[in-house]
């Protein structure tokens, strides 16, 4: 990872103008957007609007053609998804990697167990590491069964909750949750709407919620960045649209780019 000159931002991830093409096809073309604490954006598009793409550089397994990104008003460029999470930008999947026959608790501390020296050997803290894990994600608001119990036994929303938990406990800056809804029942879904809401207002951790579901982004996040053919063609505040204005966002109907977003619409429209 490179770090370069300090940008005068409060922000605590800025992309700016990013391009990327794959041969040729232009995948982004001068997107930017930038998240602050607190803050919870839905990153919308259509199946190939360049939502995968953009994640994919900020969480550093591409690099950008063009354009440059900035955590905390310092320029990164990550050689990949290692280095980023090392400085604190995580991105949890639908179906993040995890030890299935581990513990929820072991998991939690995976590459960070605690451990007592005796004469020859070490021996885990178990009942510290549990004590901690349940402390943590009971502040967060989730919840598991146990935190003994293997992970493989989970929901896939549990399993998502204990990731998302981890993260943040060990200095997580940014997360970026990708399809965190996908694949999950209407019980689930709600649960996993509830934990991102709580966690957002307990932590302030800035959150990037990439999903098809335009009514879960409404009731979870704040602001809004609409991607079609890899172009910023929609953005602002939630409260400031409904789910129809960002739906014809999405299919073309409508091209918005600023913060009024309801002015910039009728405008539009008329």
């Amino acid at each position: 990872m490179s770090i370069g000159t300090s940008i005068a931002s409060e922000a605590v991830l800025n992309v700016e103008d990013v391009w990327k093409s794959f041969g040729k096809v232009q995948a982004l073309k001068d997107v930017s957007l930038e998240m602050y604490n607190g803050d919870v954006l839905a990153l919308l598009g259509d199946n190939g609007a360049g939502k995968s793409t953009l994640i994919k550089i900020i969480a550093g397994n591409y690099h950008a053609d063009k354009g440059m990104i900035y955590l905390n008003g310092k320029r990164v460029v990550f050689s990949n998804p290692a280095e980023a999470r090392h400085a604190g930008v995580e991105t949890v999947y639908q179906q993040s990697p995890v030890c299935e026959q581990a513990s929820v608790t072991a998991n939690f501390f995976i590459g960070r167990e605690l451990c007592v020296n005796i004469p020859g050997a070490q021996l885990l803290r178990k009942g510290v590491m549990q004590r901690e894990t349940e402390e943590v994600l009971n502040t967060l608001g989730v919840q598991v069964p146990s935190v003994r119990d293997r992970i493989g036994l989970l929901s896939g929303g549990e399993r998502q909750a204990v990731i998302l938990g981890r993260f943040l406990h060990w200095g997580g800056k940014v997360a970026l949750l990708d399809e965190p809804f996908a694949a999950l029942g209407v019980g689930e879904s709600r649960k996993a709407i509830k934990l991102v809401q709580q966690i957002s207002e307990r932590t302030g951790v800035p959150m990037i919620v990439i999903t098809h579901n335009v009514e879960y982004a409404f009731k979870v996040a704040s602001r809004f960045v609409v991607l079609r053919h890899g172009e910023v063609v929609g953005a602002g505040k939630t409260n400031e649209v409904t789910v129809d204005d960002v739906v014809s966002m999405i299919t073309g109907a409508i091209h918005v780019r600023g913060a009024n977003s309801e002015l910039a619409i009728e405008k539009e429209m008329n």
